[in-house]
């Protein structure tokens, strides 16, 4: 079997929650598929960490698509040219999007639909992109991926498509994520708050993410418990230009939140390990890796009630109204104070990280990727 898959989200140091799907998918499928040829596809000359295997054949694709107007070329126009080359079986792509121009079997993976809810969290060049293509999409698809149940319902209800069309698949966590030894949380205690407990935030810097709400809750979580010396940590980066410029942070609590940017996939895991309490707080969420690495790493984990986050936490954390600071703030009280929950939530946390497995994810995108198997004749 020959499969064309789109990678251009591979991108070395840069990867956030999707990059991190295509790679930890991808990487797998060709590893545990020695007898099928891939071929990915790029918008830039690749890092050699991206060298999944000799079954694997690397190709750029001009321009780099990093722009509506972009995409629309490098799907529609470079895709369809590299299809005629090389005439894999089917195309995959696990950002979702698809060529309108190829003639081939084509399975996105569409994680959520945040824009058809909430288009004010996105630049207006993007949001009219997604909002005209992305049905577009749905509509050429053969089969659509998607990551949660939530997410396989809400596409189907918001296109107009049967569910039998789609099939949900949860996401894994790295492995590197695990309790650390109480030495090393020392340690990492005092590179980023002088030695003080964190809660800790893990996402990109997005509307939806809801970074304005939680840091509306820590300040007034510290007003009310000046005694509590709790500190916020903050990983990730813009998703787009100024996206949390929103954000105001009150003189009183500044010098308690850290801002740590894009950190590497071993520092990230250093920093889970060492935290207190995750707090994980979007309002809309197709997934949440985040969530599964925090289980992993034996944190207790605070996170909204709303969209695919039930499903993803189970009975593994404390839920809370992203919408209601106060509620948020609550909840951070509530956990903080009660060392004997925050042990039930590590050790349900624990227990449930055992149902998400990269391994099994790979495994069921490929089973739905080979019924387009061709038969040689």
């Amino acid at each position: 079997m020959r499969i064309a898959i789109n990678t251009r989200l591979l991108i070395s140091n840069k990867m956030e929650g999707i990059g991190w799907y295509t790679y930890e998918v991808v990487k797998r499928i060709v590893e545990t598929h020695p007898e099928d040829d891939f071929i990915l596809f790029f918008d830039r000359k690749p890092s050699s960490e991206f060298n999944f295997g000799p079954n694997a054949k690397q190709v750029v694709l001009t321009p780099q698509a990093r722009h509506p107007f972009l995409f629309k070329i490098w799907f529609n126009w470079s895709i369809k040219r590299a299809i005629k080359k090389y005439k894999p079986d089917v195309f995959f792509s696990p950002d979702g999007y698809l060529s309108l121009t190829i003639k081939i079997p084509q399975v996105p993976v569409i994680h959520d639909l945040n824009f058809e809810h909430y288009p004010e969290d996105l630049p207006r060049h993007f949001l009219k992109y997604y909002k005209s293509y992305f049905p577009k999409f749905a509509d050429v698809s053969d089969h659509i991926l998607t990551v949660s149940e939530y997410s396989r319902r809400d596409i189907a209800e918001t296109y107009d498509i049967s569910l039998d069309k789609i099939t949900a698949v949860w996401n894994g966590a790295s492995d590197i994520f695990s309790p650390l030894p109480n030495i090393k949380k020392e340690n990492i205690r005092e590179k980023y708050t002088n030695g003080k407990p964190y809660f800790l935030f893990v996402g990109a810097l997005h509307p939806r993410k809801n970074l304005r709400r939680l840091i509306e809750a820590y300040s007034i979580f510290r007003n009310e418990n000046p005694d509590n010396v709790m500190e916020l940590v903050v990983v990730g980066t813009d998703l787009w230009k100024n996206s949390s410029g929103d954000i105001i942070i009150s003189e009183n609590i500044k010098d308690s939140i850290h801002f740590t940017g894009h950190l590497s996939l071993e520092e990230l895991s250093k920093l889970m390990g060492a935290a207190n309490i995750f707090v994980f707080v979007p309002y809309f969420e197709g997934f949440g890796i985040p969530i599964v690495e925090a289980m992993k790493a034996g944190v207790p984990i605070i996170t909204g009630n709303r969209t695919s986050l039930p499903e993803v936490g189970g009975d593994a954390a404390l839920y809370c109204d992203p919408f209601d600071s106060m509620d948020i703030s609550r909840k951070m009280k509530q956990l903080a104070e009660d060392p004997d929950l925050q042990l039930e939530l590590k050790e349900r946390g624990l227990e449930r990280a055992k149902k998400f497995s990269w391994d099994e994810t790979a495994r069921r995108v490929y089973e739905v990727l080979s019924m387009y198997r061709r038969e040689k004749s």
